[in-house]
Parts: C-alpha cells; sequence; structure tokens
C-alpha cells in the first residue's frame, strides 16, 4: 500500500513516494509540449508583439505552477513525485501530522542494516526523521539492554549526539522565505507590469521599499530564532560508566544507557549547570530547580529509584520523583554511600534515559518549534477576499478588452497595459504593511503591560474567541496557603484551631511528613507544607529533625521518606520519637480511607464538608512500628509503611482567590464567553471556586462512577441529586445544571467514544492530567470553538499551545504603572512603581519614550505633505512609505515587542504574561478585539475602492475618462493616512457584550458594501452625465495621453468626495475603539480631506488646481455636486448603521458542528 496509517499523537499517516526523473516532471514536459506549440503555431499565425504577449502569458503560468510546489505540499507531490506501493521502491515519504500539529512535510526514507546482524538475516532497520524525532517504521527494540549490548559507535549513529542540532537559517533563507510568499510574488508582478508603462521610476521604488519591508520582517525572525539556538547541553564533563570502567565524557557525548556520576557543578562564573540529560536515579538523591521546564521556583526532591519492585514498569510522569529531567538544575546532592557501586567524584548514580530533543526539554523545543501551524497576515479568508476582488477586475478588464479588441486601431500593446492595470489596481501595494501595522500597535499596547506575544499574527484570534479556559492553582487562586485548623478529631464538624488542644501525634505529622529541605541556609518546599509548619509553630533544622517552638515537646527526627506520588496520592516518613519508630502517613482523604484499621463514622461527612467549602484537605494518619535498627528502618518497603494505619485528623488549607479573579471572569461572562476551569484539583474543591469567581452559576452536576462501579452517574456537590449518565442526555443536561467531569471519566470516553457528546458542555474539569487538558483543547477546536487557555507551569503547556490563544502566567511582579490615557483604562495589576525593577522601567521607558518621536514624525510628514505641494508624483509615493516604513522600521525603541527570553516553559504559548492574576486575559481581548475590526474594516474599505477603481478604469477610461499622476498620488496619500490613523485606534477600557463579526465572509459585510457600491456607483454615474452636459462634443480616444477637462475633474472631485466617505462611514468605533472624534489623528486626517475637496471644489486657490491640472467648474454644478456629496454620505452612512442594528455580532453556533463531529465518530466506530 502507498500509504501507512500511524495515528500517533504527532504523525497521522505516512504516504511512500519516488521522485520522478526530472525529464518526466509535470511542470517541465507539458511547458516543453506547449512552448514547442507557440513556437510552431502562434509565431508563424501573429505578429511580433501579440505572439511575445503570448509567451509572457505561458512564462507567467509556468511560474505559478513553480510557485504553487513552494506554496502546496500535496501539489508538490504530484507534481515531482510518484506514489509507490512497495516501501522499498520508495525513497521518500510524505508526512501528515496529527490535526492541529502542524501542518505537511516531505522527508527522505533511510534504509540501514543494524549493527550485529549477520549478512544471512540482513535486518534492515527504515526510518526517517521527522521534526528531530527518529520515526521508525521497521521493528526495532528500544530497551535499556539493547543499548548497553551496542557497539558504542552503532548506538551513537542510532541515538545522536546529545545536542540541540537546530539549523541556525541565514538570513537570505529567511528572505527567500518571505518574499516566495503568495502576496509578496503577486505585488512583484503588479510591479513588473507597472514598469512597461511610464511608471516605471516609481515602480522601482515601490520595489525597493517592498524587500525593506521584508527584510525587516526576516531580520525580526532571524533575532527570534537565534534566541531559540542559545538553549543547549553544558558544555561540561562527567565521570560515565563504560565498557567496565569509570571515563571522563562531555555531556554531548552522552547515550541512553551509560551509568553516570551527576551532582551540583558550577561554571566560571559561579552559575549551576544543568542536567544533560533525562535520568534515573539508581542511588542518592537531590534537590532540584526544574524552573526552566515549570515556570515554577519552588526546587524538587528527587530520590533513588531502588526499592521499587522488579516487576513495575518505569512512567517518567508517575515516577518523576525518581528522574532528574534535562536542563534542570541541581542545587545539593546526597551520594548513597551503602550502595555496592562508587561513583569516584562522589556523585549520584544514574542512567541515562533520553537524549537530545527526546529529554522533557528536547520536547519542550519541539513544541515551541512544531507543535501547531504559525499564523501568519496572509490567512485564507484574507486571500479569498482578494480573490472575490479580482473577479470584479477580470469582469472590468474583459470588457475593456472585447472593447478594445472592436476597435482595429487601438495597439494591443496599451490594450494589455489597461488590462493589466485594472487587475493590479485590486491591491495597493502599502496594504501588508497596513495590516502589519494593525497587528503591531496590539503588540506594543501589549508589551506595554507586560504582555509578551511570540506570534504576533494570533492578536486577531483574540478577538474572535468564545470560551475562556483556565487553571485553578496559581492561577485563579494564589500560590500561597493558609492553615486553618484540623477536623475529624471528634464528631463535631467544626475545626480545631487551638494549637494547644492538638493530639500529640497529629502535631507529629504534621511537623515531620513533608519534603521540605535546606538550600543555602534556606528552608524551601511545598508551599502547603511550610504553611503546615507555620500554623502548628513547629521548627526543622537541617539535621532532618522537627521540634515545637514553645513547650517541652519530643523532638522528631526524620529516618526515611517515602515521597508523594501523584498517582499515589500519598506519602509517608518513618520517624523516630525519642527511642521508638512511627510511620506517618497523609494523603488525600479517599487514599487514606482504604488503609485504615478503622474509620470513624463521620469520616467521609467531614471531610466533604470542607472540601466543599473549596479548601484543601489532607487525611493524616499513624501507625507505631516494633523495635528495630535505624538500617532496618530505612529498608521497610513502602506498602508496609503505609498500611494499617490509624486515623489521625484531617489538615485543611485554605488557597486564597486572586483578588481580582472574580472581577476580571465576571467581565469576561458579560463580554459573551464561556468560562471553563482545568485542575488537577479534587472535583468538590473545584466546583466551589469555579462558583466563587463565576464560572458556575447552575446547580452542579459531578460526573463520578456509580457505587456498583459499573455505571457511572451525574451527582450534586451534596449529594441529594442523582441522575444516571447517558450519552445523548448531556446537552439537555447543561441547560438545566453546570457539568463537572474528572480525569478517570475523561478516560472512560475516550473508551466509549463520548468525547465529543460531553467535553463541549462541561464547565469544570477536575483531577485532569496534562494529556488529558491538551485533550480538552483539541476537542473544543474541533468543534468550532475559539479558545483560550490561561494557565502556568509545565503542566498546561500543551494545553496553551493547543489553545488558539494561550496565556501563560509568570509569577513575577505587575508591571511598572503606564501612562493613563482618556482612552485606555490602566489594568488592575498595573499598581508597582516603575523603581522596582530596572528591567521593567525600561520597558517603559522603551515602550513610551518614542511615542512622542513617532507624533513628532508624524506631524512633521504631515506638515511636509502640505508645504511642499510641488513634489513630483514619484516622490510623494516615495514620502508615503516611507512614513509606512517608519512605523515598522524602528529597531529596538519599543516598537516590536522584546524577546521573550528562553527559560520557562511559557514560551511554548503565544503569550506570555508577567502578572500573577487573571487580569491580562481581558487585555489580550481586548487588542483582539480591536485588531479584529481594524481589519475588517480595512478590507471593507480595500473592497470599496477596488470596486470603484475597476469602474472608473473600465467603462469611464473607454469614454475618455482618466486621472493625472499627480492626482492618483494625492489620492494615495490620503488613503495611506487614513488607513494608518484607523490602525491606531486604541481599544475601550471595558469589554462589550456586543461581539465583533468574526468572518469577512458573512450577511453584513455582503450586504454593507453591496448597498453602499450602488450608492457610490449612482452619484458617481450622475456627476459625470451632468458634467458632460456642460463639456462640448469632442472625440476623445482612449489611449491618447491625460489632459484636463471637465469630466475628468468633475470624475477626481467625486473619487476624493467617495474616497472621504468610504473611510468615515465604515470606521467602527464603540463599542469596540474609540470613536472618531477620540481617534484625533484620523478626526483631523478626515477633517484635513474635507478642507482639501471643498478648496479644489470652490476654487480658492486656482494655482493649485493648475497644478493638480483642475479646470474651474460652472457655479451650479459645483452646489450639485456638494449636495449630492452631502446625500451620498447620509445615504451610507444610515445604511451601515441599519445593518449593524440588523447583524450584530453573535457566539458561534458551534451546536452544529459538534452535534456532526459526534455523529462522525459513532458512525467510524460502527464501521
Amino acid at each position: 500500500m502507498s500509504r501507512f496509517y500511524v495515528g500517533g499523537k504527532v504523525v497521522d499517516s505516512v504516504d511512500f513516494l519516488r521522485k520522478r526523473h526530472w525529464a518526466w516532471r509535470l511542470d517541465l514536459w507539458p511547458f516543453a509540449i506547449i512552448y514547442g506549440v507557440w513556437l510552431a503555431a502562434i509565431v508563424p499565425s501573429l505578429d511580433a508583439v501579440d505572439a511575445f504577449i503570448v509567451l509572457g502569458s505561458l512564462v507567467a503560468l509556468h511560474i505559478l505552477v513553480f510557485l504553487f510546489t513552494v506554496w502546496s505540499v500535496d501539489f508538490k507531490c504530484f507534481v515531482q513525485y510518484s506514489k509507490v506501493n512497495d516501501i522499498h521502491r520508495a525513497d521518500t515519504c510524505k508526512v501528515t501530522p496529527a490535526k492541529f500539529s502542524g501542518s505537511k512535510e516531505i522527508e527522505p526514507l533511510h534504509f540501514r542494516k543494524l549493527a550485529g546482524s549477520s549478512n544471512s538475516e540482513a535486518v534492515e532497520e527504515i526510518y526517517f526523521d521527522f521534526r528531530k524525532q527518529r520515526k521508525n517504521l521497521g521493528i526495532i527494540s528500544k530497551t535499556l539492554a539493547m543499548a548497553l549490548k551496542l557497539k558504542l559507535l552503532p548506538a551513537t549513529e542510532k541515538w545522536g549526539r546529545n545536542v540541540f542540532e537546530y539549523p541556525q537559517p541565514t538570513f537570505s533563507k529567511l528572505m527567500k522565505e518571505q518574499i516566495m510568499e503568495p502576496f509578496f510574488v503577486f505585488q512583484v508582478f503588479c510591479v513588473g507590469l507597472w514598469c512597461l508603462d511610464e511608471y516605471w521610476y516609481y515602480s522601482i521604488f515601490t520595489l525597493f521599499m517592498l524587500f525593506m519591508f521584508e527584510s525587516t520582517m526576516a531580520k525580526s525572525r532571524l533575532k527570534t530564532l537565534s534566541e531559540l539556538r542559545r538553549v543547549k547541553v553544558d558544555t561540561q564533563t562527567l565521570m560515565v560508566y563504560r565498557c567496565g570502567k569509570w571515563v571522563k565524557l562531555p555531556g554531548t557525548e552522552l547515550l541512553p544507557g551509560d551509568v553516570v556520576s551527576i551532582g551540583r557543578s558550577t561554571d566560571q562564573s559561579g552559575e549551576d549547570k544543568s542536567v544533560p540529560a533525562d535520568m534515573l536515579i539508581l542511588a542518592g538523591s537531590a534537590i532540584v530547580n526544574e524552573a526552566i521546564l515549570t515556570g515554577e521556583s519552588t526546587p524538587q526532591w528527587k530520590v533513588s529509584v531502588m526499592g521499587r519492585g522488579i516487576d513495575e514498569k518505569l512512567s517518567t510522569r508517575r515516577d518523576k520523583a525518581n528522574v532528574l529531567f534535562g536542563g534542570t538544575k541541581i542545587l545539593q546532592h546526597t551520594p548513597d554511600k551503602t550502595f555496592h557501586m562508587k561513583a569516584p567524584d562522589g556523585g549520584c548514580l544514574a542512567v541515562v534515559l533520553r537524549t537530545g530533543f527526546e529529554t522533557s526539554q528536547g520536547k519542550l523545543m519541539r513544541t515551541i518549534l512544531f507543535s501547531t501551524e504559525r499564523v501568519t497576515a496572509n490567512s485564507w479568508e484574507s486571500g479569498l477576499f482578494i480573490l472575490f476582488l479580482v473577479v470584479f477586475a477580470l469582469i472590468a478588464a474583459g470588457y475593456v478588452l472585447k472593447k478594445g479588441l472592436e476597435d482595429p486601431t487601438r495597439s494591443k500593446y496599451k490594450l494589455f497595459l489597461s488590462c493589466s492595470l485594472i487587475i493590479t489596481s485590486v491591491i495597493p501595494p502599502e496594504l501588508p504593511m497596513e495590516l502589519s501595522i494593525a497587528v503591531n500597535t496590539s503588540l506594543i499596547a501589549l508589551a506595554r503591560r507586560g504582555i509578551y506575544c511570540t506570534e504576533p499574527f494570533r492578536i486577531p484570534f483574540a478577538g474572535k474567541v468564545d470560551i475562556c479556559c483556565f487553571d485553578k492553582t496559581g492561577t485563579l487562586t494564589s500560590d500561597d496557603m493558609e492553615f486553618s485548623g484540623v477536623g475529624g478529631l471528634t464528631e463535631s464538624e467544626d475545626l480545631e484551631t487551638e494549637i494547644s488542644k492538638l493530639p500529640t501525634r497529629t502535631l507529629e505529622i504534621l511537623a515531620s511528613c513533608h519534603a521540605l529541605v535546606f538550600v543555602d541556609n534556606k528552608l524551601v518546599g511545598d508551599p502547603l507544607e511550610k504553611a503546615a509548619l507555620k500554623g502548628i509553630d513547629w521548627s526543622y533544622k537541617s539535621d532532618e529533625k522537627s521540634m515545637p517552638k514553645k513547650g517541652g515537646g519530643n523532638a522528631v527526627q526524620i529516618v526515611q521518606r517515602h515521597h508523594f506520588a501523584s498517582h499515589l496520592k500519598r506519602m509517608a516518613v518513618v520517624v523516630r520519637v525519642q527511642e521508638q519508630f512511627f510511620a506517618f502517613v497523609k494523603g488525600a482523604p479517599e487514599t487514606i480511607q482504604e488503609r485504615l484499621v478503622h474509620v470513624p463514622d463521620f469520616y467521609v461527612k467531614t471531610y466533604k464538608k470542607h472540601t466543599r467549602q473549596g479548601s484543601r484537605v489532607l487525611a493524616l494518619a499513624y501507625k507505631s512500628l516494633p523495635e528495630m535498627t535505624v538500617s532496618e528502618a530505612r529498608n521497610l518497603e513502602r506498602d508496609m509503611v503505609e498500611s494499617g494505619l490509624t486515623f489521625a485528623g484531617f489538615a485543611v488549607f485554605n488557597c486564597p482567590i486572586r483578588g481580582d479573579s472574580a472581577t476580571v471572569l465576571s467581565e469576561l461572562k458579560g463580554s459573551s464567553h464561556d468560562l471553563v476551569m482545568i485542575t488537577g484539583d479534587q472535583a468538590l474543591t473545584a466546583c466551589h471556586v469555579a462558583g466563587r469567581v463565576n464560572i458556575i452559576s447552575k446547580p452542579a452536576l459531578i460526573l463520578s462512577r456509580g457505587k456498583n462501579s459499573e455505571e457511572y452517574e451525574w451527582v450534586s456537590p451534596d449529594e441529594t441529586d442523582i441522575v444516571k449518565y447517558r450519552g445523548n442526555e448531556v446537552e439537555a443536561l447543561s441547560e438545566s445544571y453546570d457539568l463537572c467531569i474528572g480525569g478517570d471519566c475523561i478516560e472512560m470516553l475516550q473508551q466509549t467514544s463520548g468525547i465529543p457528546k460531553v467535553i463541549p458542555y462541561v464547565k469544570v474539569f477536575a483531577r485532569v492530567a496534562p494529556e488529558q487538558k491538551e485533550l480538552i483543547m483539541t476537542t473544543f477546536k474541533s468543534v468550532g470553538r475559539v479558545a483560550l487557555m490561561c494557565g502556568d507551569g509545565t503542566n498546561d503547556v500543551g494545553a496553551l499551545k493547543q489553545a488558539h490563544i494561550g496565556v501563560a502566567l509568570l509569577n513575577a511582579i505587575p508591571p511598572a504603572q503606564k501612562e493613563k490615557s482618556s482612552s485606555e483604562a490602566p489594568s488592575k495589576n498595573d499598581t508597582a512603581k516603575s523603581g522596582k525593577s530596572k528591567k521593567l522601567k525600561s520597558t517603559v521607558e522603551n515602550g513610551e519614550g518614542p511615542s512622542k518621536s513617532r507624533a513628532v514624525l508624524r506631524s512633521e510628514s504631515t506638515s511636509n505633505q502640505a508645504v511642499n505641494r510641488h513634489l513630483t508624483a514619484a516622490e510623494m509615493q516615495r514620502e508615503k512609505l516611507k512614513k509606512l516604513m517608519s512605523e515598522l522600521n524602528e529597531e529596538g525603541d519599543g516598537r516590536s515587542a522584546p524577546i521573550v527570553k528562553l527559560g520557562d516553559a511559557s514560551m511554548a504559548s503565544p503569550f506570555t504574561a508577567k502578572h500573577a492574576s487573571v487580569a491580562p486575559t481581558t487585555d489580550v481581548i481586548r487588542q483582539g478585539r480591536s485588531t479584529l475590526v481594524t481589519t475588517l474594516q480595512m478590507f471593507k474599505i480595500l473592497g470599496l475602492n477596488c470596486l470603484a477603481t475597476a469602474y472608473v478604469l473600465s467603462v469611464m477610461n473607454l469614454d475618455g475618462v482618466k486621472l493625472g499622476d499627480i492626482q492618483a498620488t494625492i489620492s494615495g496619500v490620503f488613503t495611506a493616512a487614513f488607513f494608518l490613523f484607523i490602525s491606531h485606534a486604541r481599544p475601550l477600557p471595558t469589554l462589550s457584550a456586543e461581539r465583533p463579526h468574526p468572518n469577512i465572509f458573512c450577511s453584513y459585510v455582503f450586504l454593507s458594501l453591496l448597498g453602499q457600491f450602488a450608492v457610490h456607483l449612482f452619484f458617481l454615474i450622475s456627476s459625470v452625465k451632468e458634467a458632460e452636459k456642460y463639456m462640448p462634443d469632442e472625440c476623445i480616444e482612449p489611449d491618447s495621453n491625460f489632459h484636463p477637462n471637465l469630466v475628468n475633474t468633475v470624475s477626481y472631485m467625486v473619487g476624493m468626495m467617495l474616497q472621504v466617505a468610504t473611510f468615515a462611514v465604515n470606521y467602527m468605533g464603540h463599542p469596540f475603539n474609540q470613536s472618531i472624534s477620540e481617534n484625533k489623528p484620523f478626526l483631523y486626517a478626515l477633517l484635513a480631506a474635507v478642507g482639501f475637496f471643498t478648496v479644489i471644489t470652490s476654487d480658492l486657490f486656482r494655482d493649485l488646481n493648475d497644478w493638480l491640472k483642475l479646470v474651474p467648474l460652472p457655479r451650479a454644478l459645483r452646489d450639485k455636486l456638494m449636495v449630492w456629496a452631502l446625500l451620498m454620505f447620509l445615504c451610507c452612512y444610515t445604511w451601515e448603521r441599519l445593518l449593524r442594528w440588523a447583524f450584530p455580532g453573535k457566539m458561534p453556533a458551534w451546536r452544529k458542528r459538534q452535534q456532526h463531529v459526534a455523529a462522525t465518530i459513532e458512525k467510524k466506530k460502527s464501521l
């Protein structure tokens, strides 16, 4: 078969291909035949000019086919490759990634005989490298035993060196990518056509400006990619046990299966070196800073895997307490002196699991580089809209061509140029710059608020968001825990907060059952455990001994720790109090319940009461151990330690909700967004917090396994309502209740194909794993929802990347107070003074400083346009484009957002906010909505201008109506200024309940364009017909040079009126952006245009009109034009306002899509 279905998380399918011989490629031999036909048949039958016009068209088509092989992987495969059924005949493969995992790629296939296989067996490995991962198509053993048996060279070939080999793209390569984009190619084609006309000077300059713009973009990308390359394996030397002896090797030479000695090491500057690969600790323990992966600064305790059962399988997710992850930094280490194998340098013994891009850090790098397609400015929708306009231009060009061919005296060359100019008038050369400026304006506004964006063209997607998902711990709630007291000591459900009344064993468990540790004489660890120690007023010393600060209690010496494991949901310690040994255990109440000798009757009722109130509840238990030596106590099996326990109460902690979480989420809910919580916490706690922050407003139901453990049922938090689970009734149930499900239920839904039926209607997801968070995001996307995900830490990385808008929160101080403006209220977090951080201060200075210089630049260029009226057309065009370039091409001055440095997991998210608050989500959405409406109005204005231009250049051109070079340039300058100033409209400080229209193709846009164009066309035709009454009868040749007359003058003046009206009517201010009166630069530009139009119409300055080649208007005609212009504006304004009222933005209708997806999955299941 030619296609191999993988169905994995990264790769969906692989097509086997063989490269065609160059002579049989479909972009070569068909065109060779066509060129031969042209030479044999066309050249003899047509004159030279017509024959070369045909040749030019054929060459353009050939170039277009070649470019399509660059733009489309499928087209390239069709043209340059042939499909094969036998893998041994293939030399290449087309890799189709899983949905939402990037774009298709063509990769070479590699065939290699395995090392150690005999010639008679000829065992072959077939593989391809895809996104820094080797994908095997043959059956290859990947066990560590295999790795150890292989010889060194074949092992190095198999796994590669332990480096991040990401090729540094050169400026020329990135520039080539930029100039091969469809939009740029079209513009170069247009400029080439203009060069054939008398606009050659202007054309060459335009081309130069386009290349300048693209080179700026390429330079920016190169800078970002260079930052990514800074992540590398530290060049440290390690002791490695190879071939029966210890040898010194650099970290880059490590291979899976190597036994190494690892410990804390520093470079010359005193900076801690990072762990070079993922390793499993065999002996010893280490304290590790995993901030580079998780974004959290709390150090983690890593311990030996020894003592685990031989039959147990290693899981890096479950056993992460035993694994040192690549890129993390060891703060201190303790070797195991009792282990039979001794490290020569006193380090911990570990075995290398994964190297290079296979490590956790490598996976993070791959997520950043490859996970999701980058959103670009030239989206398919804008391309389709331009295609729609091109159709009108082609109709107009066809009309001119038909009329021109009817006249045998017309020059075919001039006719071809006329048709070409009509088609190329669709897109002004500055359009990509205008769209970029709209996005850049939002980018800078976000950067000033401490929000950094790595994918700028995702910003308009933020305006389309209809569902906002939030992590709970550290996002909606604070990281700081408060110890509330101990419950469950008696039948009373009240907490005991008086420390002196607590039993001694309960205090001893709280004081010693933890993983706190001293690093550089500072106590570090889980905030919850530090809160417990502080709450009971005990102290903990570096010799692992706890004692009360006051009173005469006994000291508790920790002998052995069994660290917290997420899959076990508990931790245990063996301690010695005086000469007596005890086992102290704490964990999730439902887990500890199964291990108690006697469960109190009030056990379940008490812990559920506190979890319903949003508290974090841990069950405490203990048992006394028989007399033994310290060595025996350390070797006790975990199961023995954690069984036969006596209940010692519930430790209750309060996790305070951030001050602004409820306010921010209330604003999001009021602005037509659905809210969802995705957390790893317990369902009852999650539901309580969700109610406090406005995610839940209706009665809650939690999906859980029934008492018979077979059926699932919906249960209310107080267990008064119970509804049997049926997949088809979830939608109806969600109308009356807010639904909550746990991670175990998601596994059940995956097995029963219930994911698309249930997940889209759930408000709270509890006890979910990182992979399940990612699944939730992809499900929302598959049913047509535009999702925002806000979270922190490594658990959220996949979900942040899969969401349309991922906002990663770094728990740093808020950004410095920015200048308040009348149009944009400061964010709730902008409370810190600028003096708190030099870095933040410089960011603000860089952001605010240039705004004044840009204002001066704009005023200077405006005054230059007013004074230097005698510039040539090309010089004026140069001024216009230079102004646009100055908006984009300023380096290091706050015009572009600072590059987010690598070093935290949030680099995998398009947006990173240096806030300990969810307020940045509203900032991102406000800027997204502002950019979305700005681009929408740009395309509407572009559409109206295009339709009017197509009519003027076709029908009116045939009647001899033309525009002068200077007239066209003045019109272009005003257009550029208008586009520039509408893109600088700031968003309003509060989000509105009304949503912007998410798509260009909708009834509102179509009817608006149609109605306004009808009015414009009627005004244009009426004015020209009226002017013709005052004109003497004369024959005007369509190909003759421009000369001033009344019809030309009127058509130019009407064009100016239409231009001003188009921008004024289609400007979208409230409820998203500033109104026209608030957007001062745009208001002044409009008034200047109206003033200019009034001056030239009333003929106040004859010299100006002579320079513009405008003839005087008869008084009656002038008065009519003024009245008609006013009526035209009022008609268009009324029509636009009527349509905005009739077609308001709405929540997307995603339910039909959801039903279709669910039906499709059911159908596949039945097959």
